[in-house]
């Protein structure tokens, strides 16, 4: 969850610096790190993440209805990775269409479920 989780903030911080960048030798030098990040890192991890809690949910029986709505922000964790791999594409295709301030708001998104999801799993408020 961790190493997901370390992607999941630094890619889009990867992105706000590619789309502030103007020359060529950054852009490719970008492209390549956010590459590696996404397949080599975030993925793997996000994988690992999500087989890990099946196995919590589904063997070991752990439920509650704060759980389903911990799944409902895990979802939007896997829309959000999938969202960046999206991001990654244009910016290897170099048809990137956000201005490094989009990327800084699109940074923020993970933080803020990361926060939801953890208060849900400590207090477990239902």
């Amino acid at each position: 969850m961790v190493t997901w989780f370390a992607g999941l903030f630094y890619l889009p911080r990867l992105y706000v610096y590619h789309a502030a960048t103007d020359d060529a030798v950054s852009s490719e030098r970008f492209k390549v790190m956010e590459r590696k990040l996404y397949y080599g890192i975030m993925t793997p991890g996000a994988v690992l993440t999500v087989a890990s809690g099946l196995i919590l949910w589904l063997v070991y029986g752990v439920s509650g209805p704060w759980l389903h709505a911990k799944l409902g922000f895990v979802v939007a964790l896997i829309v959000y990775h999938l969202w960046c791999g999206r991001l990654l594409a244009a910016f290897q295709a170099d048809r990137n269409r956000h201005a490094h301030v989009w990327y800084r708001w699109f940074n923020e998104v993970p933080t803020v479920i990361l926060i939801v999801i953890v208060v849900l799993v400590v207090v477990k408020p239902f």
